[in-house]
């Protein structure tokens, strides 16, 4: 999948499921998604696995590469490509 689209569907679908009041535009690819940027918490985080469950079929091999996967967009798209490759 080509990464702009990805990151274009990641925020989509972070809007729907996390109920912001956002548009896509609003949250650049590189925003962090916790705390001081999108605002999400600890919870939320695993919802985010499951959304990588679910929508991508990639799950998240090892609970210590969270931080490092949904520090952004950017970074949750980068391990989606990595991994959908790797599936293939």
């Amino acid at each position: 999948m080509e990464k702009e689209k990805l990151l274009q569907d990641l925020k989509k679908k972070i809007i729907e499921k996390f109920n912001l009041k956002q548009q896509p535009a609003d949250i650049g690819d590189d925003e962090p998604l916790f705390v001081e940027g999108v605002g999400l918490d600890s919870i939320d985080a695993l919802e985010l696995i499951v959304l990588l469950q679910q929508d991508y079929k990639i799950k998240l091999d090892n609970a210590e590469d969270g931080p490092k996967v949904f520090k952004s967009v950017s970074t949750m798209a980068d391990y989606i490509i990595q991994h959908q490759d790797a599936n293939v």
